[in-house]
């Protein structure tokens, strides 16, 4: 009797630890085009984004995102921002998935089907608040602690930034495409603009500094005037 109970245990721990490791999201950014449809996913080991836009012509249509939990195989949101929440009302979305040869399939209405695209390290990965405008001399930093928040979410030379509040959850914009960041020299590539969709394809050059956790972000803004930023490292929850 013990011996079939060791192996009972011994087969329910297998089987947990390999439904486990199905139900996991790698890390990184997934791509699905579908009818000049882009659906954009990044995704950390908490944090999820999923952006929506058309690319010819070019066309913002929504973006979500939030701190996810995974059970069951389906992904469960607690949205940060939704871009359509005046109109929706959704604070968390729900949505059933498998993994499988390497791509993700969310299992909607809709099937979508996305591919990896592929990981690329670079300075500035990560997540990103703004602090404050520079330069740093002791004025007061907009934190974690603050409902009004501008995440700037950097991955796999994908980026995105977006304005939100969490208390009203009113969505101030948001805009996103590739970058680069290196030997001090950050560059964007606009592929999706919430606010002017004339926007798409504009490279913008600045300058960074990596000081501490913070991100010193200087240069010439759209209406070129000198900018400084300081945007700060996100902590995990």
């Amino acid at each position: 009797m013990v011996k079939n109970s060791s192996i009972l245990l011994i087969s329910i721990l297998v089987f947990s630890f390999i439904t486990s490791a199905i139900a996991q999201i790698p890390e990184g950014v997934f791509i699905t085009d579908q009818d000049n449809i882009r659906h954009e996913l990044k995704v950390s080991d908490e944090y999820f984004i999923h952006t929506i836009y058309q690319t010819s012509p070019s066309k913002f249509i929504k973006t979500v995102g939030g701190f996810y939990t995974i059970s069951n195989s389906s992904l469960e949101v607690q949205l940060e921002f939704n871009s359509d929440y005046a109109v929706d009302s959704v604070s968390i979305v729900k949505i059933p998935y498998k993994f499988k040869k390497g791509q993700l399939i969310f299992d909607l209405d809709t099937v979508l089907v996305f591919d990896q695209i592929k990981p690329l390290t670079q300075d500035l990965d990560g997540q990103w608040l703004f602090a404050t405008r520079g330069p740093d001399t002791g004025q007061v930093r907009r934190g974690e602690e603050n409902s009004r928040k501008t995440l700037k979410y950097l991955q796999d030379n994908r980026f995105q930034w977006i304005a939100f509040n969490t208390e009203s959850f009113k969505f101030h914009g948001t805009g996103g495409g590739s970058f680069s960041s290196k030997n001090g020299v950050y560059t964007e590539l606009i592929d999706f603009f919430s606010k002017d969709n004339s926007r798409v394809g504009a490279a913008l050059n600045f300058n960074y500094e990596l000081q501490n956790t913070d991100w010193h972000h200087t240069g010439m803004n759209s209406k070129g005037k000198p900018m400084y930023e300081i945007w700060s490292k996100r902590v995990s929850k």
